[in-house]
């Protein structure tokens, strides 16, 4: 006989709806940290294009490399997967800024090259 009156058929399922839950929200959130991990990984892969498109521009203002500067960075930062968004030089020392968008989010960084002071 049962004590309760209650028969155990109601909880039936149970553990399975649990276990699709669980396993739903372990999925969900993998996803969240691979894909942020994802845009470390570019932003540090922007970074580097913003450094490389600097020294370019740099090299090239202090007559290293024939040609002008902003052109150079401009080339460098194709090469690298990004665009130059802003690029400036003020005699031997060039600034860039480069981005790129990668699933609908912007991603930029800036860089500066030269001389060393002194």
């Amino acid at each position: 006989m049962s004590g309760g009156g209650q028969s155990r058929g109601s909880e039936t399922g149970a553990g399975s709806i649990l276990a699709i839950a669980v396993l739903g929200a372990t999925v969900l959130l993998t996803t969240l940290v691979v894909s942020i991990l994802a845009l470390l990984t570019v932003g540090r892969s922007v970074a580097n294009a913003a450094d490389a498109a600097a020294l370019a521009a740099a090299d090239t203002a202090s007559g290293a490399i024939a040609g002008y500067p902003c052109a150079a960075a401009d080339a460098t930062a194709t090469l690298n997967e990004v665009t130059v968004t802003r690029c400036s030089v003020t005699g031997p020392i060039a600034s860039v800024s480069v981005a790129r968008t990668v699933h609908g989010i912007d991603v930029s960084a800036r860089a500066r090259a030269g001389p060393p002071p002194g």
